[in-house]
């Protein structure tokens, strides 16, 4: 299992998203879709923002096919933490500047910016679906589903967010899952589900032991 976990963790922490089988829209699209596609970058934007504290239980998986479960927890502004449960040895955290990956098994530490992480869509959404985020054409007026990638910089990934519309979510848009691709197309699906909004989220919930310091585990 932990295997498992290291690689598809690895995966989510280093990338951003594909889009789901299906075209990106025309460049050139006629100024009524384009307005259309502007309309719907505003709204992912608006309910992404929407979120004050968010916890969901999530499904990892990997183009394997190997699957992972936890629980996320996100906070505005900047933070968030895939929790894989309290027997694994690995841990996903942002603490509002950087974004952290944790391996409690080797005793070593990587760390993004936040502004290099893919996972910046979801955490700074006003800066990265905005500007680096592309409609993509799904079929339902119910489902948006948004690239984000910065074509200049590759190296970082891309994200793929797919919303559906729900009136008891906040800005009437549900993020149900995204799917993520790195530069070396390693590809990771996480779906979330049993979302809770508003609910009360100290700030130490995005710290952590730093194995470098201590060969300790966790209490």
């Amino acid at each position: 299992m932990f295997t498992t976990l290291r690689r598809t963790t690895l995966a989510l922490a280093a990338t951003g998203a594909i889009a789901l089988g299906v075209a990106s829209p025309s460049p050139l699209a006629p100024p009524a879709i384009a307005q259309t596609n502007a309309a719907d970058l505003d709204r992912a934007v608006t309910a992404l923002r929407g979120i004050s504290t968010l916890k969901a239980n999530f499904t990892q998986t990997d183009r394997a096919g190997n699957t992972v479960r936890g629980t996320m927890t996100l906070k505005r502004p900047g933070k968030i933490r895939f929790d894989y449960g309290k027997d694994a040895d690995l841990l996903i955290v942002s603490n509002g500047s950087s974004l952290y990956m944790v391996d409690y098994e080797v005793n070593q530490v990587e760390r993004w910016p936040i502004k290099n992480s893919p996972l910046g869509a979801l955490l700074d959404p006003n800066r990265d679906v905005k500007q680096y985020g592309t409609l993509v054409p799904t079929g339902s007026p119910d489902v948006i589903s948004i690239d984000v990638r910065d074509p200049n910089k590759p190296e970082f990934g891309r994200m793929n967010l797919i919303f559906v519309r729900n009136s008891s979510a906040p800005g009437g848009l549900q993020l149900t899952h995204w799917v993520a691709l790195d530069a070396q197309n390693h590809r990771t699906t996480v779906r979330l589900a049993n979302h809770r909004y508003g609910v009360s989220v100290p700030d130490s919930t995005f710290k952590f032991r730093d194995p470098r310091r201590t060969t300790r585990r966790p209490g």
